[in-house]
């Protein structure tokens, strides 16, 4: 086992629509990947719904993201208290990767190294062709992230829709135009 640095929280795009974000998380990896795949878990961070462990098998993901943080901050116009998104696991090794297809945007890789009693979760989401939802996910994947951490180590994030909000600002200097 090798030594986890901690990495910037910052994503970072390693083609021009692939986004790679990390997270050092508390172990061990089997406590993680049940965050990534168990929907009562996953929709504590993330989104709610169930999923068959095996390739081929279709998910559909339901975001409530004012139910993530209490306040939930002001969410933004454009958003609704509910999103819906059907996908399907391309690739599955337990306790170590999950790969999704994702809506339009492409897949969602989620690869976790255990290191001693941390985690490290490196998340590639691919294919992402807009610059504004290149924007959006990137902020989106940083601040769901940010309440994975929280959630994983008990204590509290600040409101979701606010931290999006700002994060979308940072990632728009961040990110090449």
């Amino acid at each position: 086992m090798t030594d986890l640095a901690t990495p910037d929280t910052y994503g970072t795009l390693i083609e021009p629509t692939t986004l790679k974000i990390q997270r050092v998380l508390p172990g061990p990896i089997e406590r993680v990947w049940a965050y990534l795949t168990e929907g009562d878990l996953r929709r504590q961070w993330l989104a709610s719904g169930e999923m068959e462990m095996k390739v081929g098998s279709t998910f559909e993901f339901v975001w409530r993201n004012d139910e993530l943080t209490d306040p939930p901050g002001q969410r933004p116009p454009g958003f609704s208290g509910e999103h819906r998104m059907e996908g399907s696991i391309t690739e599955v090794d337990p306790p170590r990767k999950l790969a999704i297809t994702w809506g339009s945007t492409g897949g969602v890789s989620f690869e976790l190294e255990s290191s001693g009693d941390q985690v490290l979760l490196t998340l590639i989401h691919s294919r992402v062709l807009d610059r504004t939802m290149r924007l959006n996910v990137s902020a989106g994947w940083h601040m769901h992230l940010d309440v994975l951490a929280a959630r994983m180590e008990g204590t509290q994030t600040g409101p979701f829709w606010d931290g999006w909000l700002r994060l979308k600002e940072e990632y728009d200097g961040r990110l090449p135009a």
